[in-house]
């Protein structure tokens, strides 16, 4: 899209170098009228007056910006640039100025309920970090002004909040959208329905944060506003459905705690067979090893603490 906003260039002066030649005018015109006499012609009384309604005119002409401010300049509804340099400045006081921040600011997007890419519907929330890139298309590609003027006050300070918040409220909508479709494009985590190794919401970090920010960007390049950082903070399965997937979690670890125990009570089983034989404590037959095995089996692998039943004979007769 093409970029239409560009520096301000028509008439500006220092605002204190303005303010002196303003006051030495009106200084100028006020003793003018003050010292009219009868010798004077009439029109040099209506000359001072009309010189000091001009100085008040050209008193309007007065502009301020911080830094991370610019202003938007409007003649007659032809947009004359936008000025962004920090100062105290004059301009024509027939330009109307339109004050925006450029500032960095962040939105907390409340979670939403949406279906993941295998239907489970859960609970998404993101924090965003944006700020105005492109005065122009802020202020005039989409409707901000009309959002801003429904909730404004009077003031100047007042206007820029009011126009800020629209800012913030088209990223809100834009964000909620681009989250829905971000959402259903992963599963939530690895389950019997994706492939092994597919990319989820859980596991994916900064590699889903990384699309949620690129599809955040493609929805704002119209609107002048850009997403600087955007990640996910809130993540978890909708409450109809949590407390069933909480048993399957649990079910898996269990499984997993469970292909542990058996793994190392395997290996201390055949390290024990191994010590015995290698030591020559006692000869054992298959049968005797297979009863043995089975009996370290159960103490090793059972939840609970086993009771020993001590046999003084059967390993001797």
């Amino acid at each position: 899209m093409e970029n239409k906003e560009f520096e301000f260039n028509g008439l500006k002066l220092n605002g204190f170098f303005a303010l002196f030649v303003i006051f030495a005018i009106l200084a100028f015109a006020i003793f003018g009228f003050t010292t009219t006499t009868d010798a004077y012609p009439l029109w040099i009384t209506f000359g001072c007056i009309a010189i000091i309604l001009i100085d008040i005119v050209l008193c309007v002409g007065f502009r301020k910006l911080e830094p991370n401010e610019a202003m938007v300049m409007v003649f007659f509804g032809k947009y004359c640039g936008t000025l962004t340099k920090v100062g105290f400045h004059w301009v024509n006081p027939f330009y109307s100025s339109k004050k925006v921040s450029l500032r960095a600011r962040n939105l907390n997007v409340d979670p939403i309920k949406v279906n993941d890419k295998t239907g489970n519907p859960i609970m998404i929330g993101q924090i965003l970090v944006w700020k105005l890139k492109d005065t122009y298309k802020a202020m005039f590609e989409i409707d901000s002004q009309t959002m801003a003027a429904a909730g404004s006050a009077v003031g100047a300070g007042v206007q820029v909040t009011s126009r800020m918040r629209a800012f913030e409220s088209f990223v809100r909508v834009q964000s909620d959208a681009a989250l829905r479709e971000v959402a259903g494009m992963f599963a939530y985590d690895e389950n019997g329905d994706i492939n092994k190794g597919d990319l989820t919401l859980r596991a994916g970090g900064s590699e889903i944060n990384d699309i949620l920010l690129g599809k955040l960007n493609d929805r704002l390049a119209m609107s002048g506003l850009e997403v600087i950082e955007a990640r996910i903070n809130y993540l978890a399965y909708s409450p109809e459905i949590a407390a069933v997937m909480l048993r399957r979690q649990q079910a898996a670890a269990i499984i997993a705690a469970r292909e542990k125990i058996v793994e190392g009570a395997v290996s201390m089983v055949k390290m024990a067979l191994d010590k015995l034989k290698d030591e020559e404590v006692v000869e054992l037959d298959d049968d005797k090893k297979a009863a043995m095995v089975s009996n370290l089996m159960v103490v090793l692998c059972a939840d609970d603490a086993a009771q020993p039943v001590v046999n003084t004979g059967t390993l001797y007769q």
